[in-house]
């Protein structure tokens, strides 16, 4: 299987992972700010925008399938789902990702009692009303994923129409994204991870909490973060070019050193 790639701009490799229920459109806007310094591979991830669903596959196979159209060497740059995928392709094949860059995503998106997250009953009553409306429930994903941002409405209307310039996302992957955002947890292996690694927060995302930022830290030592004041779940949305800074910064810093 092979999933659907939009490469665009020149430059050092720069993967784009999008998050659950979206697609590679969705960074058209952070795309036209890089594209000038760096050769962009938008993908769309398994069952999403054009490419072919994967049904019932691990976080392993979806790293894989990415891995399978990337750049033999590139930076990696993945969005809340995507970012677990990027994360997992930095463990599977370390000498393939030169640099990490996660944004509002974590290792454990389920709450517990020693972590911040998305309440399981949420996840769970997203997993129920699929199988009703499933165009409904992305539609409430995507308020979430606004929700208290300074710019909610222009953030949402953003969002949508990203997804609606390419195919609807396949009600089963839909399923199986929200299975792996309930059950992956990647926290006890962050230490294997010797890749360079900057990890982008908003302060005001209800999903993945600003404390969750902390506390990955103290997991992953060697990494850098950096929480955006005024931003939500979505700050590439919200703020393209505070985001687009701190990835250019991060990114030509690496490439100094090799």
């Amino acid at each position: 299987m092979s999933l659907y790639v939009e490469r665009r701009g020149r430059g050092p490799d720069l993967v784009l992972l999008h998050g659950w229920g979206m697609n590679g459109a969705v960074w058209q806007g952070l795309a036209e700010l890089l594209e000038g310094e760096f050769c962009l591979y938008l993908v769309d991830l398994p069952g999403f925008g054009h490419s072919p669903a994967l049904p019932g596959a691990s976080l392993a196979a979806w790293a894989d399938n990415v891995l399978a159209v990337a750049p033999q060497r590139a930076a990696w740059l993945g969005w809340s789902l995507g970012g677990l995928v990027a994360t997992q392709a930095a463990l599977q094949a370390p000498g393939r990702v030169d640099s990490l860059i996660t944004l509002a995503s974590s290792p454990r998106f389920l709450a517990g009692e020693d972590w911040p997250g998305i309440k399981p009953q949420v996840l769970a009553e997203f997993e129920r009303q699929l199988a009703q409306d499933h165009r409904q429930v992305v539609n409430r994903f995507l308020a979430l994923q606004a929700m208290g941002s300074e710019h909610a409405r222009e953030d949402i209307r953003r969002l949508r129409d990203s997804l609606a310039s390419r195919p609807a996302p396949d009600p089963a992957a839909l399923a199986d994204g929200l299975a792996l955002l309930a059950e992956v947890d990647l926290r006890a292996r962050l230490a294997e991870l010797s890749t360079p690694w900057l990890r982008l927060y908003g302060r005001l995302d209800g999903l993945v909490p600003r404390r969750s930022a902390r506390l990955a830290d103290a997991l992953a030592p060697h990494s850098h973060s950096h929480i955006e004041e005024k931003a939500s779940h979505a700050p590439f949305i919200s703020h393209p070019q505070a985001t687009a800074g701190h990835i250019r910064r991060f990114l030509h810093r690496q490439g100094r050193r090799e």
